[in-house]
């Protein structure tokens, strides 16, 4: 039954590990940000970066699912 559901597994794995690994990025960003006085133009700037990065990683799975069911 495990062999049946490995490839759904196996991406949901994967998009838990990107999740937690944008959280654990967003965590240092907010430490370095907050111990090195940055303007706040500077720190918007940033988290702009970041968002930005995981919008499109959003948008790139939204495609993928869209274009492999012919939609």
């Amino acid at each position: 039954m495990l062999a049946e559901y490995y490839e759904q597994i196996e991406v949901l794995a994967t998009n838990f590990t990107l999740a937690i690994l944008f959280l654990l990025i967003g965590l240092a960003i907010r430490d370095v940000l907050k111990r090195s006085a940055v303007p706040k133009f500077g720190q918007i700037i940033v988290w702009m970066v970041l968002f930005l990065g995981c919008f499109g990683f959003i948008a790139k799975g939204i495609i993928q699912v869209l274009w492999e069911s012919g939609v």
